[in-house]
């Protein structure tokens, strides 16, 4: 019994290493470079959580990465989203709000560089009633973000390097780890 429950755990750990692993090379396909788990200066004196900021020939893009397992049900106008699965059903604050602060905080560092962001769910996460703005599924951000050749991103965002440089040193690790 204690080989069968060792095993179930380390079947998870294993699984959930090679998401990680999955997720982080998707991300380095759709950057040129980028940081993960960063605190940001939010212009009050405090800071907000950054799951992921890439560098992009498109700019910047701030990506929220959220795990749900199920139906999501949410929509620009709704304060809180429901995800249902099965007979378990939970809500959570609508994540535009938060991104949107997220998007402010990181503008007032970017100078030139135009700044985006996304909400992504993992591969877990259904919209039956669809997507709401900013809002990705994983499976399809390599798409959405199709970086092209890699050289010639590079030479894109040659201009942007500098301001890059001095953004990442105005960041901090945070302890926080969550989905990316």
């Amino acid at each position: 019994m204690l080989v069968g429950v060792a095993g179930v755990f380390g079947w998870r750990a294993w699984r959930a290493r090679r998401e990680r692993l999955a997720r982080a090379a998707l991300i380095a396909s759709v950057s040129v470079e980028h940081v993960r788990d960063m605190l940001v200066p939010d212009g009050n004196g405090g800071t907000l959580h950054l799951d992921h900021l890439l560098l992009t020939p498109r700019g910047l893009l701030v990506l929220d990465m959220r795990d749900a397992v199920g139906n999501v049900f949410g929509s620009d106008a709704m304060t809180e989203w429901t995800v249902m699965d099965g007979a378990r059903r939970y809500t959570f604050p609508n994540p535009q709000a938060a991104l949107y602060d997220r998007l402010a905080a990181v503008k007032a560092l970017a100078g030139e560089i135009p700044v985006e962001g996304r909400i992504v769910f993992t591969r877990r996460a259904g919209f039956p009633k669809g997507l709401p703005r900013l809002t990705l599924r994983e499976d399809s951000l390599a798409g959405d973000l199709l970086m092209g050749e890699r050289s010639l991103a590079e030479r894109a965002v040659e201009p942007w390097r500098e301001t890059w440089r001095q953004l990442c040193a105005q960041l901090r690790p945070s302890s926080f780890s969550g989905v990316g």
